[in-house]
């Protein structure tokens, strides 16, 4: 992703995919093998009939927005793509993977003015 050919009120988020991972060991929180969910922007969705844990998306979502964000090859948020289901009993693994980006606009998303580079504030 390029941020110098994103005018200055834009930016870029990656789209994410989340998906639940078997491993050796049982799945004991309901999680099914292959069930997944997306991140597009600030939005979750889930197809219908599959779900995840509660308590397991409490996990993941700290996570989401930092795996949205651009990276440098050498951070652990570009490298590390599973995570494991927050019950220690439990085997299930979350692979979260970067799909594609998408761009908003300052504007969109918030009322809060973008600053001036001199420090004021200018309108979006």
């Amino acid at each position: 992703m390029n941020s110098a050919s994103l005018a200055p009120d834009e930016f870029a988020l990656y789209d994410l995919r989340v998906e639940i991972i078997a491993t050796d060991r049982p799945m004991v929180c309901s999680h099914r093998a292959g069930d997944a969910f997306v991140v597009e922007g600030e939005m979750l969705r889930f197809p219908a009939g599959q779900g995840v844990s509660l308590y397991a998306l409490a996990a993941l979502l700290p996570l989401l927005p930092a795996k949205q964000r651009v990276t440098t090859a050498a951070d652990w948020m570009t490298t590390d793509a599973e995570v494991a289901c927050p019950d220690p009993h439990c085997g299930a693994r979350f692979r979260i993977t970067r799909t594609g980006t998408r761009v908003f606009r300052h504007g969109d998303v918030t009322v809060v003015p973008m600053p001036a580079p001199s420090g004021g504030s200018v309108a979006t």
